[in-house]
């Protein structure tokens, strides 16, 4: 069965969990153009992919680099390569083969990884904002308050305690019955399924409503609080020091509110039209929330960090390529 086949099936759309599989509509909306989608999909997520390990390595070989600022950064990285992988192998093979569908047992999987991606996330932006927050206003006491150890155990809690509520989250949502199988996306997001389920799901919207406004309120609050803080304190120091500080805060600050609000959309669309959004605005914006993060922080937080960059320079130029082909043959 083709994509267009899916397309005109009116019967996909009234099929209890008794059904195996989902229906991706937002593939379906690119039936037309799929090898275009899929090369592009393809090449941004091997690039990304490739300058998010490519970080990560460096950060983890480079003695000098081995500070709380770059385990951050690393997992801000790390968190990428394991979003776009939940989301862009799965997206390019349906769109490749033809096939809109995804079984019931990966689709809670997808749901599961996608959002421990935006959890995991908010986290990691909070930790940055608080430990720059601290550098620059304790740099004497700043070594002895957040150490390697200290950055490290904070990377481990953000994921475990990411992993255990969306867990939850998950199992409430498979719990449910559902009557249609039709996703307005390109993957599987909790919000998605939660609509198609019919029946009582206050639990769970109840439970995912509080779980994402303490996610993101909390790591709001902290964030504008540290980097409100952290300005009027560079302000305060010399021209050159301040406009550098002033310039990366900016930046910071511009890609997380672009994060935010494209998470925020994909958290409410249903919400604020009840479920009335296109297919094709449900698609925009759930890609936008995923790509902004993927591709804008190994540029922001990676290539644009000056000592980052010059390690970065330093270890490409020693890989031999030449060497490398002889080696193998």
């Amino acid at each position: 069965m083709t994509l267009l086949q899916y397309e005109s099936n009116p019967r996909m759309e009234n099929i209890s969990t008794a059904g195996s599989s989902f229906v991706f509509q937002g593939l379906l909306e690119m039936e037309r153009y799929r090898i275009p989608y899929s090369i592009i999909a393809l090449g941004l997520y091997i690039v990304t992919t490739m300058m998010g390990c490519l970080i990560i390595y460096v950060v983890w070989v480079e003695e000098s680099l081995h500070e709380p600022m770059y385990i951050f950064i690393s997992n801000l990285l790390l968190n990428g390569v394991f979003g776009s992988t939940a989301i862009f192998p799965r997206f390019i093979f349906g769109l490749l083969l033809g096939s809109p569908t995804i079984s019931f047992p990966e689709c809670f999987t997808q749901a599961f990884c996608a959002q421990s991606f935006t959890g995991v996330e908010i986290f990691t932006f909070t930790a940055m904002a608080y430990d720059r927050y601290l550098a620059v206003g304790n740099p004497l006491r700043y070594p002895a308050l957040v150490t390697n150890m200290t950055a490290m155990k904070c990377v481990y809690t953000m994921w475990l305690l990411v992993f255990l509520f969306i867990l939850v989250t998950i199992i409430l949502t498979a719990k449910l019955q559902f009557c249609g199988v039709n996703i307005n996306n390109i993957f599987c997001d909790n919000m998605s399924l939660v609509r198609l389920a019919c029946g009582n799901s206050s639990v769970s919207n109840i439970f995912g409503l509080v779980e994402s406004l303490l996610f993101v309120f909390i790591a709001l609050i902290i964030i504008v609080y540290c980097y409100i803080r952290t300005l009027f304190i560079c302000l305060k120091t010399s021209r050159s020091k301040s406009l550098k500080a002033v310039h990366t805060l900016v930046t910071h600050i511009i890609t997380f509110s672009i994060f935010l609000v494209a998470s925020f959309f994909v958290f409410l669309r249903y919400r604020l039209s009840g479920g009335n959004v296109s297919v094709s605005g449900h698609v925009l914006f759930s890609i936008a929330g995923v790509l902004t993060s993927i591709i804008v922080n190994p540029i922001v937080y990676g290539i644009r960090t000056e000592a980052l960059k010059v390690k970065l320079i330093y270890n490409l130029q020693k890989i031999d390529v030449y060497k490398i082909f002889s080696q193998q043959k």
